[in-house]
């Protein structure tokens, strides 16, 4: 069995699959199918409790004493659908995920063996997961480990998904107390499921707490790419993988003229279990056999052009590193709020080309943070996430257990 981390892909090795989602609360389960732009054809793409059945996916009750699950056999998923994202939410209302970890499942519908699982990492007050997606790339269909989550329930994902989600009529009889966000109905409701077909563009509705889940992955196809928080860039061009040296080019300029701003660019290793294998950073310019290496300390921030680089040489990390945590931090204990145009940027180290760049638009009066991650898939090939979370840490052996998290 696989145990995968956020990004992370597994291919298929089925035709069935079942994907079940258990926690130590109850949850709404359910999919959604969606075409090439990221959206629903219609209602009938949103399988749930009150619509148990489409084109190629099933829903199944646990009926509280199990999981509930979502079943997608890829043989019978229309022409035109190129991927199946599973959600989840509590079913109490207004219940968070603060404190509750769900797990999902992926399984091999006709035996039932499993073939990975997925548990989110640092979930809080999040109403609503895509807690994994079913997805259709090259002519082969894989599973990917995704845990986005959205703050105003199951109706904004439906909603970013283009499923219209009504709001109930308020009451004549007393002033209205439900929430102003909708909310899509539990199984014990009688009415007929709150959806209607996406013929009009959907109600204005909160923001989810992050980008919607694959609108921001690309590949290098196009050239250099410029990347916003949590959004995952392919290294691949042309659909093969291609770089087989990079570097991470870190900057940082003192917020305020005249004040030199010493911060420390690391990288920290870790396995496939989220396990520790080694931290690159100023006291320890080389790692796993020399695979990555750092450029040594800059104490000012001055001057053009990176401050840190780190070099990794992706063909010689040994097979038990498959993510990568690029850090920042402040020894001398300098906010990132007196910081400014901190940013990183991925370089072919063999050519010196600029691939991928995140810059950093917003602070937070914190000492660390993650920059972004490397996540190595079960094809071999590599993925780039910006990250931009903040810490309380001077120094990356701090970073090494939230940047674990992270992965």
């Amino acid at each position: 069995m696989t145990a995968m981390t956020p990004g992370s892909n597994i291919p298929l090795p089925v035709t069935r699959v079942t994907v079940d989602v258990a926690a130590p609360v109850r949850l709404d389960v359910s999919g959604l199918l969606l075409t090439a732009d990221g959206k629903v054809r219609s209602d009938d793409d949103f399988i749930f409790y009150n619509q148990p059945t489409g084109q190629g996916v099933t829903y199944r009750s646990g009926g509280g004493t199990s999981p509930d699950s979502i079943t997608v056999d890829t043989t019978a998923v229309p022409p035109g659908i190129e991927k199946i994202v599973v959600t989840a939410s509590p079913d109490a209302a207004g219940q968070t995920f603060q404190g509750v970890e769900p797990t999902a499942t992926i399984r091999n519908a006709d035996d039932n063996s499993v073939l990975a699982s997925f548990t989110p990492p640092q979930l809080g007050t999040e109403t609503a997961l895509v807690i994994v997606e079913v997805y259709l790339r090259n002519g082969a269909w894989k599973a990917r480990a995704v845990g986005q989550g959205y703050s105003n329930g199951l109706a904004g994902i439906a909603t970013d998904f283009g499923v219209t989600v009504e709001e109930p009529a308020p009451a004549q009889a007393a002033p209205p107390v439900a929430p102003p966000t909708p909310t899509v109905q539990t199984p014990v409701t009688p009415p007929a499921p709150p959806v209607t077909t996406p013929t009009a563009p959907p109600a204005p509705q909160a923001a989810p707490a992050v980008p919607a889940p694959g609108a921001g992955k690309i590949n290098l196809d196009k050239g250099r790419v410029s990347l916003q928080k949590n959004q995952t860039v392919s290294l691949v061009k042309g659909g093969r993988p291609f770089l087989s040296q990079v570097k991470m080019g870190l900057g940082w300029e003192p917020a305020y003229r005249g004040k030199d701003i010493d911060l420390d660019a690391s990288v920290i290793a870790y396995g496939p279990q989220r396990n520790h294998i080694d931290s690159c950073y100023f006291g320890k310019l080389s790692i796993v056999n020399g695979a990555i290496k750092h450029s040594g300390d800059n104490l000012t921030g001055e001057g053009g052009g990176d401050d840190e680089v780190i070099v990794v040489d992706l063909g010689r990390l040994p097979q038990e590193v498959t993510g990568l945590v690029f850090t920042v931090n402040s020894f001398s204990g300098q906010k990132f709020t007196e910081v400014a145009k901190a940013y990183c940027r991925l370089l072919d180290a063999s050519t010196g080309e600029e691939l991928v760049r995140f810059d950093l638009t917003t602070a937070e009066p914190q000492t660390g943070v993650m920059m972004a991650k490397l996540i190595k898939q079960f094809s071999g090939e590599w993925e780039m996430t910006a990250l931009g979370n903040f810490v309380k840490s001077r120094t990356v052996r701090g970073m090494v257990k939230p940047s674990a998290q992270a992965l």
